[in-house]
């Protein structure tokens, strides 16, 4: 009897022992599985800090690119002094001093600049109102090819309040007019393009900036 006793107990021990094992085990793995927890929640939070900080940094050095581009001179850019450049709606034709126009009296209704390709000429009086919104217009004649036509397309339609039309009457193969300024050049690949954009899109020179360059005239 004293023997049955003895093992019962024994065996309640030894039950007892691995539950305080067990109790013990999952303390252990809840206290791992929080250390865990925390590290990879700090190092999310330190990561993410981080990424903040290093985008913050970027948008820093790109508005200081961009201000700097917008200082700098385009090589061989004409100016105009906007002084004597009209800005009167007028509902009549308009002949202008430069061709394509970067400036003057326009008409009422402006040509949508929204990264808008034309495949036919457009009316001046309605592009030069666009021009007046900080709109840049890029114009070519049948001299230039294709390709350089395509890839100036391609940068057009990327970019909001630009525009693009033939002109077939114009001197230069390749022209880029901002309100008072015009740019000549042979080739899509010219770096003064990218420069004439950064510069002069919704630039300093603009007469009205921020405004619409949608709901104007459009091809029909």
């Amino acid at each position: 009897m004293a023997s049955r006793t003895s093992d019962q107990n024994s065996r309640q021990n030894r039950i007892a022992e691995m539950r305080r094992a067990e109790k013990a085990r999952d303390r252990r793995n809840k206290i791992i599985a929080i250390s865990v927890s925390t590290a990879v929640v700090a190092g999310l939070i330190g990561f993410g800090s981080w990424l903040i900080i290093e985008q913050k940094q970027k948008d820093k050095d790109a508005a200081a690119a961009t201000a700097a581009a917008r200082k700098a001179p385009v090589n061989g850019e004409q100016s105009w002094d906007v002084k004597k450049l009209g800005r009167n709606h007028v509902e009549t034709p308009v002949k202008y001093e430069m061709n394509p126009p970067v400036g003057g009296d326009h008409n009422p209704r402006w040509m949508n600049c929204n990264g808008d390709v034309y495949k036919n000429e457009i009316p001046e009086v309605n592009a030069v109102h666009s021009l007046e919104h900080g709109a840049v217009w890029v114009t070519y004649n049948d001299k230039a090819d294709k390709a350089d036509v395509d890839a100036l397309a391609g940068k057009v339609g990327k970019t909001p309040y630009t525009l693009m039309s033939p002109d077939k009457t114009q001197a230069g193969t390749i022209m880029l007019s901002a309100w008072g300024k015009q740019l000549t050049v042979d080739k899509a690949d010219d770096p003064r393009v990218a420069q004439f954009f950064t510069k002069y899109v919704q630039g300093p020179q603009t007469p009205e900036p921020g405004a619409a360059c949608t709901n104007g005239l459009g091809e029909k």
